[in-house]
């Protein structure tokens, strides 16, 4: 559940970045709204959960952080709930990584370093949502971003500066790290390396109990296993969709609507004329005029160019308009005043002496607004229904905001109202396989960030369909209450016990195989139907070919073990126990040349990098200093659970 959210701190540029931005990163927009988490309840916002240094780490900072966290994780996984984020370790990951860009921050205050007024400007411009519809810094988009996620704008320069002094600290740390040859031949050597052995699976479900469990031992699993029976957040919508049907007749263009467009639209319905010509540029009028003298004595513009050592360029359909701001008056004048197949009289530009052969000249008639009149009028008609339709969405927008309902303006309007099943964030129907309907997917992302009976309108289709919807309930991510869930749970304690069961014999198999039974013969000993078992015989090269697919838990353990052990490895949400026995490795042979070895070298580097930083990292700690306040990190855990105090 918290891959990505991992994978993205421990990569090499998540690493040295993501100290100082934890808070900044708020502005990716996440839809999330984090300008009320100043306080939360027992937990005032100043009360410290840490000090680093000198410095304070305040309570309301790491349940911002705590919450941007988890908007970065809902791109991957929109259902996923604070209490399952924080269930899955992802709190204090936060509160890890707060910490280590407040100890990079002092570390580099104490050594000298700095980032000024100026560098931080100029990253602020590059973000670009600060930016403008021109492509620049806009300082209203840059106040208004702030704004909008509850930040302050020396929140955003403190975060840019930690993020910069941390870019001074950790990149020469990680930076030209080198693997040793021997170590990268040692590791490339590996990929030709042959395991063979054998995986055993003994189920959960093969040695879980028939017996129910007693209500005190069902009561006591449930309550040790809250965190495992979260529901995500559900969501109930209501919605009624308008299209063309709601607006009156009176689209119609009119005679003089009519007219007036042509007038407004005769340059378009005026003559033209384009032409397509080949020509050359030359840098003198005497050998522009020489060359026009040669091809119209019979010459191809193309040999007489090549000869001059010259190359043509073709233009297709040009205006004289276009002609004239692209090159110069005179030269249009020129080329629009040549017949079609003759050179034009030489013209000057800014880059030199045109000479133009005209290939063709395309022109257009005039048209009457006769000869328009059904195409114009198609053109307004369609501008009055696009104009109506959004009149309408305004008004029912307007009719809301004074207070009614969504049935009434549905009821007012003629339009049928349709309530949704519960959903998730997913866009899911919560315990069925269905999914919403599909007009609602533009809008689900909202529908889960507003409140109960605040109806909005939406534009589904551009110009062509509007909804209007609101959410009727909401019920928040929790656990149910046991009696609801009671089935559930009863399977989930069968399946604990019948894995502490699972686990004893796989204990007892490891025992067979180091009397040296086979893998085969160790399962049937148990008096139990097992599957059978899975025999491998690959190389690393092999797994190597698997890069689309995940590499199974078992077949990674089978690639860490020492030849002739055997090892037990739990299977996820205790489904099991796999057995995993490792009868032989083969050492591949690898040359001094093997392009493996700077493949290898190559990519250790950045590992080696990356463990540099750690380190380096763990030792300013150290010389920092850091005191965590364990009351007040619970404080907050339990206010973002929604926990009392």
């Amino acid at each position: 559940m918290l891959t990505f959210f991992r994978s993205f701190f421990k990569s090499k540029i998540g690493l040295g970045l993501t100290f100082a931005f934890l808070g900044l990163i708020a502005f990716a927009f996440a839809s999330a709204d984090v300008s009320s988490t100043g306080m939360f309840g027992g937990v005032a916002g100043g009360n410290r959960v840490a000090v680093v240094g000198d410095e304070r780490i305040d309570s309301a900072e790491l349940s911002r952080a705590t919450t941007s966290a988890l908007d970065r994780v809902r791109q991957e996984d929109p259902t996923l709930s604070m209490p399952a984020f924080i269930a899955g370790g992802g709190f204090e990951e936060v509160l890890n990584q707060l910490i280590d860009r407040y100890v990079i921050s002092a570390f580099a205050r104490d050594n000298g370093l700095r980032a000024g007024d100026n560098l931080i400007n100029s990253e602020i411009q590059t973000i670009a949502a600060f930016r403008g519809a021109d492509g620049n810094f806009d300082e209203n988009a840059y106040r208004q971003a702030l704004a909008a996620q509850g930040l302050t704008d020396a929140q955003v320069r403190d975060d840019i500066r930690s993020g910069l002094l941390a870019q001074q600290i950790a990149g020469p740390a990680a930076f030209g790290a080198v693997m040793p040859q021997a170590l990268a031949k040692r590791y490339a050597g590996l990929f030709r390396e042959r395991r063979e052995g054998a995986i055993g699976f003994l189920p959960s479900s093969a040695f879980a109990p028939e017996a129910a469990p007693s209500a005190q031992q069902l009561q006591a699993f449930y309550e040790a296993n809250r965190g495992n029976f979260i529901r995500p957040e559900r969501r109930v919508v209501r919605y009624a969709t308008f299209d063309n049907d709601a607006i009156a007749d009176e689209i119609e263009p009119t005679e003089n609507e009519i007219a007036a467009r042509y007038q407004q639209d005769r340059a378009q319905y005026a003559a033209s004329e384009t032409r397509s010509y080949t020509q050359l540029i030359v840098p003198t009028q005497q050998a522009a005029n020489a060359l026009r003298a040669r091809v119209e004595g019979g010459a191809s513009l193309e040999a007489v160019a090549r000869e001059a050592g010259f190359r043509t360029v073709q233009q297709e359909a040009v205006t004289r308009a276009e002609l004239a701001s692209d090159a110069s008056p005179a030269v249009a004048e020129a080329i629009f005043g040549a017949a079609r197949g003759t050179v034009a009289v030489p013209a000057r530009s800014a880059l030199g002496w045109h000479v133009a052969r005209i290939d063709a000249v395309n022109s257009t008639p005039a048209r009457s607004l006769a000869q328009v009149r059904g195409e114009i009028a198609d053109t307004v008609r369609e501008e009055k229904r696009t104009r109506a339709l959004a009149n309408v969405a305004a008004e029912i927008e307007e009719r809301l905001e004074e207070g009614a309902t969504l049935a009434e303006v549905a009821r007012e309007r003629g339009i049928a109202v349709e309530t949704t099943q519960p959903l998730t964030a997913n866009g899911q129907v919560y315990g069925v396989d269905e999914t919403a309907p599909d007009v609602l997917a533009p809008a689900l992302a909202t529908a889960f960030q507003m409140e109960e009976s605040e109806p909005q309108v939406a534009e589904i289709e551009r110009g062509e369909t509007y909804l209007v919807f609101e959410v009727t309930r909401i019920n928040g991510a929790a656990t149910p209450p046991l009696a609801e869930i009671r089935d559930q749970v009863t399977a989930a304690w069968r399946l604990e016990q019948g894995s502490k069961a699972a686990r004893a014999a796989a204990d007892r198999l490891i025992q067979r195989l180091r009397g040296g039974a086979t893998m085969a013969a160790a399962l049937q000993a148990e008096d139990v139907d097992l599957p059978a078992p899975e025999n491998i015989n690959l190389t690393r090269e092999d797994l190597a070919r698997q890069q689309d697919r995940r590499i199974p838990p078992p077949l990674a353990l089978m690639f860490s073990m020492a030849q002739g052990t055997a090892k037990k490895l739990a299977a996820a949400r205790d489904l099991g126990w796999f057995v995993v026995d490792l009868e032989e490795i083969s050492v591949g042979t690898m040359e001094a040349d093997d392009p493996l070895i700077g493949q290898a070298r190559e990519q250790l580097a950045s590992t080696l990098g990356q463990e540099y930083t750690e380190q380096l990292v763990a030792a300013m700690r150290g010389e920092v200093g850091i005191e965590r306040n364990e009351d007040a990190i619970d404080a907050v855990r339990r206010q973002l659970v929604g926990e009392r105090q």
